[in-house]
Formats: C-alpha cells, sequence, structure tokens
C-alpha cells in the first residue's frame, strides 16, 4: 500500500473501522464493485476473510450486497459513508463520557480528599493559571520573576477579573515584569523585599481566594513544573503562610 492509503487506513480506524474493514472498504470503491476474489487480489486481506469483513460493512450500512454467484459487493457512496460514520462516531463519543459523567457523579458523593496535583510544561501551566483566574470572586494574587510568564491570555484574565471587580495585585521585583503588569488596567502592582538576589529556580505564584493556589519552579532544562491545589485544606492553609510572608515583605520593601 502507498503511504498515503496507510494514513487513510490509520484514519477509518480512528473512526471505529478495523484495519480490515478500511481496506475492504477503499478496494470497493477504488474497483466500484466485485467479489471478494476481486477484493482479495487487490488488498491483503485473505479470501476467506474478505466474506466476514463484508457482512461487518453490511451491518454498518457501508456497502450492498447482490446475491449472485459469485457473491458482489458494492459500497455506498462517499458521502452516504461519511454521514454514517460521522453518526456512528457521535453514537459511541456520547456513549462513553455519560458513562464517565456517570461515574463522575457518583465519585461528587465521596468524601473530599486533599488533592495536590502535579502539572508539567509551560503551556499546560498557563492554561491551568488562565483556568484557576477565571475563576475568582474576591481576590487574586500573581507573581513572577520572568516577563514570558505573563502571557497575553493570563494578562487578559487578570483584566477581565479585575473589571469583574476581583481585587487582582500583581508581585515582582524585575522590572521588565512590572511593566508588563503596569499596562494591565485596574491591576495593582507591587514590588516585595527581595531575600535573594540568586534566584534562577522559581517560576510563579498564583493565589485565588482563600482556597486554590498554584506554585511552579523553573527547571535545569529550562521546562516549568507546577503543582496546584483547589478548595482543599492544603491550599487554604499555604495560602494564609505565604500572604502573611508577603504582606511582610511589602511593608519591608
Amino acid at each position: 500500500m502507498t503511504d498515503d492509503e496507510n494514513a487513510a487506513v490509520d484514519a477509518f480506524e480512528g473512526l471505529g473501522l478495523t484495519s480490515y474493514e478500511a481496506k475492504v472498504f477503499i478496494a470497493l470503491h477504488r474497483l466500484g464493485a466485485g467479489t471478494a476474489r476481486d477484493v482479495a487480489d487487490i488488498t491483503d486481506v485473505p479470501r476467506s476473510q474478505v466474506y466476514s469483513v463484508a457482512d461487518s460493512l453490511e451491518d454498518r450500512g457501508l456497502l450492498e450486497v447482490q446475491q449472485s454467484n459469485p457473491i458482489r459487493y458494492r459500497p455506498v457512496s462517499v458521502d452516504e459513508a461519511r454521514e454514517l460514520l460521522r453518526e456512528q462516531f457521535e453514537r459511541e463519543q456520547d456513549r462513553a463520557f455519560e458513562y464517565v459523567e456517570s461515574v463522575r457523579d457518583d465519585a461528587a458523593g465521596e468524601e473530599t480528599q486533599e488533592d495536590i496535583w502535579t502539572v508539567r510544561g509551560r503551556d499546560r501551566i498557563d492554561d491551568r493559571v488562565v483556568d484557576l483566574c477565571s475563576q475568582a470572586e474576591k481576590r487574586i494574587v500573581f507573581g513572577t520573576r520572568l516577563p514570558e510568564l505573563v502571557t497575553d491570555a493570563i494578562g487578559r484574565t487578570l483584566e477581565d477579573r479585575a473589571t469583574a471587580g476581583v481585587t487582582v495585585v500583581t508581585m515582582s521585583q524585575i522590572e521588565a515584569v512590572q511593566t508588563a503588569f503596569d499596562s494591565l488596567e485596574d491591576v495593582a502592582v507591587e514590588s516585595p523585599f527581595m531575600r535573594r538576589t540568586d534566584d534562577q529556580r522559581s517560576g510563579r505564584i498564583v493565589l485565588v481566594d482563600d482556597d486554590s493556589i498554584l506554585l511552579s519552579v523553573i527547571d535545569d532544562d529550562g521546562s516549568e513544573t507546577a503543582i496546584w491545589s483547589s478548595e482543599s485544606l492544603f491550599a487554604s492553609v499555604l495560602i494564609q503562610l505565604i500572604e502573611a510572608n508577603l504582606e511582610a515583605d511589602v511593608q519591608r520593601a
């Protein structure tokens, strides 16, 4: 098979067909119509397997069978097949996620546990920061020493929450970061006391209301790793400790 045909077979498998089903379906479109022998001659599907594969494709509504001797097969049109597979895919998708929803609902009645999550990779951490900040109702504290960690999406989210009445405080000792914060409307900028001047590991800190926190570090290879927790006793206690230190730093600065 050509690379293009291999890719097509892989794509059909992603839509729920088996490899043999995909190959027989493609072969019949190449032939227009044909017998099991015809299909076996242009594919690597054994003739003995073509019959059962054709039965499966017929059950799916993807081909028609002519009761002749020998039996001949004809595929439905591309548009009809596309619609049938789309509907089948959506049904299977709904079935899968309905089950996941039911499992999640069952778990909702269980005792809440203290969850501390780890997330790796700058893009994923950016998304988590935006998600946490988007849920803020009272207060956000966002701090970093790296300008690249103040992305456009994070900046817009901080501005949006500030406009909605949420108190948004940004913190950094680095001028370039302060400049980025200064460009955000209705966002306060503070410069905490700097205990260390050789910090090369800290990434960012995000405190949301009284119960959500994210802390990240920069790894030796430049990648970022964060831990975060939301609506947990761990987050609440850690936020109290950090904010007490931040308040002391601001007063000392």
